[in-house]
């Protein structure tokens, strides 16, 4: 289950991050300006991707849902519209086939998030939720790599359209063999009534752990997917590499420090957090803080090689926080409401982060460019690098807050759980 739930992040995330490395080719075809590049690659994908997530979320959280089905569903609507990019003629058709890959996402990660807290234990859940999260360094290495090689080698269009059609198989793939653990038990009896929507959001929104947590990751999206459009076009605008020549230096450099960061902050929680459920969070607080003056060096440096050598342990670090955040979630909320812990974090993190980051982001860089012409990028990079200081002191806080809240809380869980 793990491993297909893997694979399909991986296609979730090609999907969604592609446009970033083809922003600039598309741009120079379509005439687009800063501010629509960050509008196509923010928030047209994330206003319906967060807002559907919800309500995606609860009928996931229902008794009689097949997640595993619903997954393949969602699969087979964001391949689709991936692939219609590459035939859009001008930017609102763009816009209208990138809104559509939102739709299509809005389903993925908090039906995820439940099926993996269904099947592992509170101790392994942690790491299991960042198993499934290195889809996000593997699928945007992946979208940066195969997209910045195709669009060189034969155009941005058919860029969309190598990484597009093949989720339609994985989509069949999973509808045949992904299974649903929960439709193998047997029917609870005397089981606790099930929380209405609103009962669920409200228990979730009185937890200060929760709230802080929601806040921090948050907060560490917004800058993620900022930095993560923009310092693909810095190294094109300042340090003057191809589209093909960042796609492979610092998409392949920085992803693999994200896979390596993702892993190590699930393998920390679990780790640390099995002893003292505060210490889960412990990782990314402090990792975040080391992080910020590195990360300002690197947008500093003249040289693009030291650039990139100095950013991999900020991405290493900034990228830890994933399996921690989310499997503390999972810790705090009820059996029958994991899918909606989930998918208000993500609603959080990419309303917020998703939507705003990459437009308010080009935003400034194009409200700069008339002192700083192309180094207006490097000026809200710089920025980005030291507002990261906020999510860890977030981070620190939510984790005071988890082990206050967490006392006993494991065996109540687990009692409803069985019963359910």
């Amino acid at each position: 289950m793990l491993w297909t739930l893997l694979v399909v992040y991986i296609f979730n995330f090609i999907d969604r991050q592609i446009v970033s490395i083809l922003a600039e080719p598309i741009a120079r075809e379509l005439h687009l300006s800063d501010s629509q590049i960050g509008l196509m690659t923010g928030l047209a994908f994330a206003l319906f991707y967060a807002t559907l997530g919800v309500p995606i979320a609860r009928w996931a959280d229902k008794g009689g849902t097949d997640r595993s089905k619903l997954i393949a569903m969602c699969l087979v609507v964001w391949s689709g519209m991936t692939a219609l990019c590459g035939v859009a003629q001008n930017y609102w058709q763009l816009l209208l086939a990138r809104i559509g890959v939102g739709v299509g996402e809005a389903g993925c990660t908090p039906t995820a998030h439940a099926l993996i807290a269904d099947s592992l234990p509170p101790e392994k859940r942690a790491g299991g939720i960042a198993f499934f999260g290195l889809g996000i360094p593997i699928g945007g290495l992946m979208g940066t790599l195969i997209g910045g090689g195709v669009a060189e080698a034969l155009g941005w269009r058919q860029a969309f359209w190598l990484v597009g059609l093949p989720g339609i198989a994985l989509a069949i793939f999973v509808w045949l063999v992904l299974k649903d653990p929960r439709r193998a038990r047997a029917a609870p009896v005397n089981a606790p009534p099930r929380l209405s929507m609103w009962a669920g959001l409200k228990a979730l929104a009185t937890s200060p752990a929760y709230c802080l947590i929601l806040a921090g990751a948050s907060l560490v999206a917004f800058l993620s997917y900022g930095k993560g459009v923009w310092v693909l076009i810095y190294f094109q605008r300042t340090h003057k590499l191809s589209v093909g020549e960042t796609s492979l230096w610092v998409g392949v450099i920085l992803g693999i420090a994200g896979i390596i960061g993702t892993w190590a902050g699930g393998w920390a929680a679990d780790r640390w957090g099995a002893k003292d459920r505060r210490h889960m969070l412990t990782l990314p607080a402090v990792a975040m803080v080391l992080a910020a003056p590195i990360l300002f060096m690197g947008y500093a440096a003249d040289d693009w090689r030291l650039a990139i050598a100095l950013l991999v342990l900020p991405t290493i670090a900034n990228s830890a926080y994933y399996g921690p955040a989310y499997g503390a979630a999972q810790v705090l909320a009820r059996p029958d409401t994991r899918a909606m812990a989930a998918a208000w974090m993500v609603f959080g993190q990419n309303l917020i982060g998703l939507g705003l980051g990459p437009l308010l982001f080009g935003a400034l860089s194009q409200w700069l460019k008339a002192d700083y012409g192309a180094e207006s990028v490097r000026i809200v990079l710089y920025f980005a690098a030291w507002a990261g200081l906020l999510p860890a002191l977030l981070f620190w806080l939510g984790a005071r807050a988890l082990g206050r809240e967490t006392n006993g809380k494991d065996a109540t869980d687990a009692g409803l759980a069985h019963a359910g």
